[in-house]
């Protein structure tokens, strides 16, 4: 799951060439956004058929974070 959700982040953010580990922060290291975040949020939503409420996304810091928050709403890898 991993890996498909680096793809997701380095399509929706324009980083092909940046390295993305678990502990990457959206917001430090990607310098994402509100609004790449939202659209990161409906690519995820789309990808994996979960919806992730706003109140949710001040918890989804790093990309580690929305691996776990996916595996929490039943997604399998």
């Amino acid at each position: 799951m991993f890996e498909r959700v680096v793809e997701i982040i380095k399509e929706q953010l324009n980083m092909n060439d940046v390295d993305i580990k678990m502990e990457t922060s959206f917001e430090k290291d990607l310098e994402a956004d509100s609004l790449d975040l939202f659209e990161l949020v409906m690519a995820l939503e789309e990808e994996y058929g979960v919806e992730i409420p706003a109140e949710d996304l001040e918890q989804i810091t790093t990309v580690g974070a929305v691996v776990e928050y996916l595996r929490d709403k039943g997604v399998e890898e």
